[in-house]
């Protein structure tokens, strides 16, 4: 290629960089590393910025840039794009043949081609002498949007068709969704971010779909699998449903790998069943089977009613979402102390099974749905996942509907409910003493940076709780090695091992006992800070909030956290128990400026980091000495900027404060942990 003239060069790039996209989003088949691959891209990128004449609407580079539309444009299919009959049992299907045998007037078995149903968006792309020219919405049928601008950043929408034989005008319809993984990735960056997450896969496709600024459709990871053709001229394609789909996907479409021909209703029923088995396994979601007669000459024979073809039919599978009554609502701890509100329903049949019970989430959901105490409301069940609340029926609302309110006592210990302003989730301050916390507080009780009791680990914990050997973490200075060599698993010496390993642990640090309480939001660096400055365990149990706040990366959501945990009877009990059985610790060390390198420097972090969560990357920089804010202000020392980085990163650049990326930030942590550890 090397020796090709520039503009060969460049033509030589797209038809390789278009033939890994094919082998890599098509056929799920890539031949070269992702390094290779943005090799290639680069070269292209290089080349086509020295001549921007070259620059053609095929090119890869192309997929995303226009200006964002104020308005998306109508469209007008040329063949409407109807929708299906239903079919929601085993007679609807017989009853779909017996129609279809009564009109072609013959009893001969019928060839199906069968698809699964995807839940996604329905599009039309439209080709001319094989580029793709429009991209439009199914809409009502017979118009729908043009939204040319972003299928063209779905990397499996081809921009230019592969090989050669197509009509010279091809219309191509498929659905476009998002897939599970790519969905969970979707809505855990939003999380991140404190963005609205969106509630199913299909939901956020369509949102994306109809995105103005193309270059958010792009960041979202979309798909598209064809289904079918629409407007041919200027050539032909072949006479059965299933070689037009493979000759798509010779032309650079995807096609469904669950695809298959079965002869007669009673193969079409069983091929139902097996994907439905199979279905929670998928990579996508699916919401039914899709059975068209395979030869397209009797398609045409059969014709249309009105709204939906003859020859053509969707076995629905059972309704995700129902109608029912929310009959009451409890509040559950989870092992993390998060306290969650669960509706209690009348019992109603969805997604195979029957449910009386679903999710709220937390009290901002609750407070976004609006729902009340005997609401009637829609609730969806896909394959395991837990049943959750989607929506209110305001008009069903009755008269004597209850506000749903937070319990201001835990239901499992009594022990305060907490929720700090912003925060969704509301949680139990019991972490010591609760029962439903209790195994997750002793397994960070025993981590190796609190009391680093080693052999005691995560399996060994749960087997002591759920044998009620243990009931907080005082209780493992009471274990007997008689208690423990009788367990599952754990001879003699291993019981040894574990008594002497909890006696070990018994001598340590003050900072590290604070850690290993569990309190919320108190991590190394606070716990350290929190040592240094109270000197002993009684002057930081009596501190108040006026005097917690004065301690340096102690702000009023810690300083409630921690004034709450030292007044609760039951923690209290604990740790008495604690000291009973011998922890003890030396005065702390008074750190200096040597090992406090950050001291007085104030740090934002902001985006997503790859190497380390943020919180990970903050107690690192507490550690250090430094204070991190989560805003920018003058004040500010320095901005580390993760991918995606928004506001604070502007901000930052405004008022012209040092910004550190990633790769500078693990150099430079790396650099100052050494000079603090000498």
């Amino acid at each position: 290629m090397i020796d090709d003239a520039p503009e060969q060069q460049l033509e030589l790039l797209k038809q390789e960089i278009n033939q890994h996209n094919y082998r890599y989003y098509v056929l799920d088949d890539p031949t070269v590393p992702d390094a290779e691959y943005d090799r290639l891209m680069q070269r292209l990128k290089t080349l086509e910025l020295a001549h921007p004449e070259w620059v053609t609407a095929d090119s890869p580079t192309q997929r995303v840039g226009a200006t964002p539309l104020s308005a998306f444009a109508e469209v007008a299919h040329e063949i409407p794009m109807l929708s299906l009959d239903n079919a929601f049992s085993e007679q609807d299907m017989l009853d779909f043949e017996r129609r279809i045998k009564e009109r072609l007037g013959s009893d001969a078995a019928i060839d199906y081609a069968c698809e699964p149903k995807l839940d996604g968006i329905a599009v039309s792309l439209l080709y001319r002498q094989g580029l793709l020219e429009r991209g439009a919405t199914r809409g009502d049928g017979r118009r729908g949007e043009d939204i040319t601008q972003n299928l063209r950043t779905i990397p499996s929408v081809p921009l230019k068709l592969m090989g050669s034989g197509w009509p010279e005008l091809l219309e191509v319809r498929g659905e476009v969704y998002m897939p599970k993984q790519g969905f969970g990735e979707l809505n855990r960056r939003a999380a991140a971010v404190d963005e609205k997450q969106f509630v199913n896969p299909r939901n956020a496709a369509a949102g994306s779909l109809r995105q103005l600024d193309s270059k958010i459709t792009a960041n979202r990871p979309l798909e598209l699998c064809c289904y079918s053709a629409g407007l041919v001229k200027g050539g032909q394609l072949p006479d059965n449903h299933i070689a037009v789909l493979k000759k798509l996907n010779a032309w650079g479409f995807r096609i469904n790998e669950q695809m298959a021909s079965v002869s007669g209703v009673q193969a079409c029923i069983q091929y139902y069943g097996g994907l439905q088995d199979k279905r929670d396994t998928l990579p996508y979601e699916i919401d039914g089977v899709v059975f068209k007669v395979n030869e397209l000459a009797l398609q045409r024979r059969l014709g249309f009613v009105s709204r939906a073809p003859r020859w053509a039919i969707a076995y629905k599978f059972p309704a995700q979402e129902e109608l029912t009554q929310l009959l009451d609502v409890e509040f559950q701890v989870g092992r993390t102390g998060a306290v969650t509100p669960v509706a209690r329903l009348e019992p109603v049949f969805v997604g195979g099974v029957t449910v009386s019970n679903a999710t709220l989430h937390n009290m901002d959901e609750v407070e976004r749905l609006g729902v009340c105490i005997g609401d009637t409301v829609i609730i969806r069940r896909a394959g395991d996942v837990i049943p959750q609340v989607v929506s209110v029926v305001l008009e069903r609302r009755p008269q004597n509907a209850a506000k749903i309110k937070l319990p201001l006592n835990c239901p499992v210990c009594d022990s305060e409910i907490t929720r700090d302003e912003g925060e969704a989730v509301a949680r139990c301050s019991g972490g010591l003493y609760c029962a439903a916390q209790r195994k997750e507080a002793i397994k960070h009780f025993a981590s190796r940076k609190a009391m680093d009791i080693e052999g005691l680990g995560d399996k060994l914990v749960e087997l002591l709780v759920d044998k009620q050997l243990i009931k907080t973490a005082a209780d493992l200075y009471k274990l007997q090695w008689q208690q423990i060599s009788g367990l599952e698993r754990m001879g003699e010496k291993s019981a040894r091992n574990l008594m002497q390993a909890l006696e070990k642990s018994k001598s340590t640090q003050l900072s590290h006992f604070i850690y290993a309480l569990g309190i919320r939001e108190v991590g190394e660096a606070t716990a350290l800070n929190l040592a240094n400055y109270f000197g002993s365990l009684e002057a930081l149990a009596a501190a108040e909030e006026p005097e917690l706040l004065e301690v340096d990366d102690v702000g009023p959501i810690v300083a409630k956290h921690l004034a709450t945990f030292f007044h609760q009877p039951h923690n209290k009990e604990v740790l008495d128990g604690l000291i009973k059985a011998g922890i003890s610790w030396p005065e702390p060390k008074v750190r200096d400026s040597k090992s406090m390198p950050l001291q007085g420097m104030t740090f934002v972090l902001t985006g997503t980091l790859e190497s380390m969560t943020r919180e990970e990357a903050k107690s690192r920089l507490q550690l250090l000495g430094a204070k991190v804010s989560g805003s920018v202000s003058v004040k500010t020392t320095m901005l580390v900027a993760g991918t995606k980085a928004g506001s604070k990163l502007t901000k930052a650049e405004k008022l012209g404060v040092d910004v550190m990326d990633e790769e500078r930030l693990l150099r430079q942590l790396n650099e100052w942990e050494a000079a603090a550890a000498n």
